[in-house]
């Protein structure tokens, strides 16, 4: 039986537009190798170093900053990765209310320094107290490893403390998915834009 859900945000609790963070790199920073670092499944080349904690968010700006238009500055580089985030749809503040009566939950996200403090204001502008409906929050970025990495997931299932078969890890990401069963931590994917409330009376039919 199911007793903790880990959710990706992401995707799944906070809804992305990489399109609208695509055309803010391209057109507003003229930095034209956004492709090169970030697509819809996964981060790559600088973007990757960022989210794996290998660089800081100073040292990822100066590194757009280099092949964007002159005169660019670092708060625009802020700019750019926030237009990534759209916000959070308001009911899944009480969905998450009612999760949190009969299971433990917990976040599992590769993020940075950058996107995390708008993504806990997003959350907690519609009601989610970040802090007090999660029982403990994983940050690729802070632990320094990534999905879908099987030592992010071995790390997860350690520091949680139950059996593997009592989790279950809700991804939008398929590789992220794959990568968490092949650790053997129990994974699901959600479809990003789904309805939250019809996906999880699916998955977890004893809620």
């Amino acid at each position: 039986m199911v007793k903790a859900l880990i959710f990706d945000v992401g995707g799944v609790l906070v809804d992305l537009d990489i399109r609208r963070c695509r055309s803010f790199y391209i057109d507003r920073l003229g930095y034209e190798r956004i492709d090169d670092i970030l697509d819809s499944s996964i981060q790559k080349g600088i973007y990757m170093q960022l989210e794996g904690g290998q660089i800081s968010p100073d040292q990822f700006r100066q590194g757009i900053l280099k092949d964007s238009l002159p005169g660019m500055t670092p708060e625009y580089i802020d700019l750019a990765m926030w237009s990534l985030l759209k916000g959070v749809d308001s009911r899944k503040a009480e969905i998450l209310k009612s999760l949190s009566d009969k299971y433990d939950l917990y976040i599992l996200s590769n993020n940075n320094g950058i996107t995390w403090p708008l993504c806990v204001k997003l959350m907690e502008d519609e009601g989610i107290e970040v802090n007090r409906v999660f029982k403990k929050i994983f940050l690729s970025y802070r632990m320094k490893m990534l999905k879908p990495g099987m030592e992010i997931f071995r790390a997860v299932i350690d520091q949680i403390g139950l059996p593997a078969d009592e989790l279950l890890f809700i991804d939008d990401s398929l590789k992220n998915v794959e990568g968490a069963l092949k650790a053997g931590l129990p994974a699901i994917f959600y479809p990003a834009g789904c309805d939250m409330q019809t996906f999880l009376k699916e998955v977890l039919p004893e809620w």
